[in-house]
């Protein structure tokens, strides 16, 4: 058992340490490729200790310590990714009266591959409902040319999307503002073409695979009604790197929740 932990461990290590460095080499747009490498030096230094026997030195009470919280982490681990593969693949409806895509990073030649994904699932999703209006999210982050929202509609727009189906929403840094702000633009905009309808908007929320899950978390703390998921690929190589940063993003989100909850 002694060599299979220390052999465990330092396969673990060149895992993550080679996927580390392959996200970063392939480019993701985030930083977070760093913490696979910080595992990689975990996982090094617990091989380091198994091999000298180290954990033996501890005290009992702060091996209970340590083995109660790594369980707690690796349950909560599972229960969420669980939650986040539950809803990569959602059904929608047809006939939504509006899209709401989430932004996501853009560079200098175009959206994202990420977003990229997004934008042809809400291209082939307006095409077939020609009634669904359209609204693109997404500020200007500080490492992008332009906002988000600007170069998706100018995507769709190329694409042969009618430019009158689409509403830019070009101020938010969030999904949570991305899905605020959005809903004020709607209220605005039925009032314009749908002054006297007195029926509550069907609204899609398309983002990707990985995202669905926490997206709609959002948008029912948001209390948005009749909201639905709508769920486009991602990237098979950065998948578990986009899984694993949900993971903490979801921790994250939860806090937030139970720290209102208690104010």
């Amino acid at each position: 058992m002694h060599t299979f932990l220390f052999l465990l461990c330092i396969i673990l290590a060149l895992v993550c340490g080679t996927y580390g460095i392959a996200v970063r080499a392939i480019g993701s747009g985030t930083a977070f490729f760093a913490v696979w490498l910080v595992l990689a030096v975990f996982f090094i230094c617990v091989s380091i200790g198994i091999h000298f026997n180290l954990w033996k030195m501890f005290p009992d009470i702060l091996k209970k310590g340590i083995a109660i919280i790594f369980a707690g982490c690796l349950a909560s681990f599972l229960i969420i990714e669980g939650l986040i593969i539950s809803q990569m693949h959602v059904a929608s409806p047809d006939n939504l009266d509006y899209l709401i895509v989430l932004g996501a990073q853009v560079y200098k030649n175009g959206p994202s591959p990420v977003l990229k994904f997004r934008l042809d699932k809400a291209y082939e999703y307006l095409s077939v409902n020609p009634e669904t209006r359209c609204i693109v999210t997404g500020g200007q982050g500080s490492n992008e040319p332009f906002t988000e929202a600007s170069c998706m509609a100018d995507y769709l727009v190329k694409r042969g999307i009618d430019s009158g189906r689409i509403i830019l929403e070009d101020k938010s840094t969030t999904t949570a503002q991305n899905l605020t702000n959005s809903m004020k633009l709607i209220s605005a905009d039925t009032i314009n073409h749908a002054p006297d309808s007195n029926t509550t908007n069907t609204i899609g929320i398309l983002t990707n695979d990985f995202h669905m899950f926490r997206a709609m978390q959002i948008a029912r703390a948001q209390k948005i009604p009749n909201a639905y998921g709508i769920s486009c690929g991602s990237t098979k190589v950065y998948l578990p790197n986009n899984m694993f940063r949900e993971y903490f993003a979801e921790i994250k989100f939860l806090l937030k929740q139970l720290t209102k909850h208690f104010q």
